[in-house]
């Protein structure tokens, strides 16, 4: 279920798809949803501003930079020696006020999970990559960073794609500045999205769609005061319980939400019983997610191979143009 929940539109599907599959899992409780590319919006066209469209005087692009972490499906090493690793990665994110976006990724290579996951790594020789999983499955797989890179958002006729991507579909800043600003407001509006004709969001999956869209507004809109709207709207939504002042995994403070994801099940003649939370702490002075934290049971028990941590390193306007990510 990926809240950017902004990583790369061309290779990992839209907000509410890419934070439930990254469970692994079909939770029909939660009503996973495909959803089509961001398509106009015939029905929902949004006011224009009443005054020209104010540019914001702290930079050029909105910008996230954002450290992914994510359990490998599979444990590594040999016989009863096995461990986890986690998979990581850095993605940032540009978009400019005429609303062309770039989007750079590099993969920082794995590591073992925890520490008893790296002291069974290092009965296994440490090895710095490999070409098999400890059940045999074939894999690729390396503790170095790549090379990174850089790509500028293109739509399927290859030219680019205009607009910030807020609810599915692709908003000039214009449109982003006028899009509702009260918790009620913001909540009708994206349940309203989800009807549009274009969109495949099916009434169990509603409440589930509009609890997403919030959590990726936090990210993705380039206006504080939408920002403000969405946090406010998120725990008056189901499944949604406040947690009060938490830290993220960088020990950083903000306001904490846990979210059932809901349930479903699994493993052999699908008689497993798999669970997933999400844990979200959001910095209140800029309305931005500090981190978010998916993690999943199977049968009551913790289940790994379904766990990811998203952690927010800088976002905010800024005038630094597009580059490959650096390093963390």
């Amino acid at each position: 279920m990926r809240t950017d929940h902004s990583r790369d539109r061309t290779t990992r599907p839209a907000t509410p798809i890419r934070r439930l599959t990254a469970i692994g899992i079909g939770l029909a409780a939660v009503g996973a949803i495909a959803l089509s590319s961001p398509q106009p919006m015939p029905a929902l066209r949004l006011a224009a501003a009443a005054q020209a469209v104010t540019a914001p005087a702290e930079g050029a692009y909105w910008h996230t930079r954002t450290l992914w972490k994510d359990t490998y499906s599979h444990q590594l090493g040999r016989g009863k020696n096995r461990y986890w690793v986690e998979k990581q990665e850095v993605s940032e994110r540009w978009t400019a006020l005429d609303g062309r976006t770039w989007r750079g990724f590099r993969d920082l290579g794995v590591r073992p999970k925890s520490a008893a996951d790296e002291r069974a790594w290092r009965r296994d020789g440490s090895p710095t990559a490999w070409t098999r999983t400890a059940n045999g499955m074939t894999a690729s797989l390396s503790t170095k960073p790549d090379k990174g890179r850089l790509l500028l958002d293109l739509g399927a006729r290859g030219t680019p794609l205009i607009g910030f991507d807020l609810v599915d579909r692709m908003l000039s800043y214009e449109q982003a500045q006028a899009l509702p600003t009260d918790p009620a407001g913001l909540k009708a509006w994206i349940d309203k999205a989800s009807r549009d004709p274009n969109s495949r969001v099916s009434d169990d999956g509603r409440e589930s769609y509009v609890r997403g869209q919030l959590i990726s507004i936090l990210s993705d809109a380039p206006v504080k005061e939408v920002r403000a709207a969405a946090y406010e709207a998120l725990p008056t939504m189901p499944g949604v319980r406040s947690l009060g002042k938490a830290e993220d995994p960088r020990g950083r403070t903000g306001q904490g939400f846990l979210i059932d994801l809901g349930q479903g099940s699994g493993g052999s003649q699908q008689k497993r019983v798999i669970a997933a939370t999400e844990r979200l702490v959001v910095d209140t002075g800029t309305m931005t997610p500090l981190s978010v934290e998916v993690k999943t049971s199977m049968d009551g028990e913790p289940f790994p191979a379904k766990t990811s941590t998203r952690v927010t390193l800088q976002i905010g306007w800024t005038d630094g143009k597009p580059a490959v990510p650096a390093l963390p």
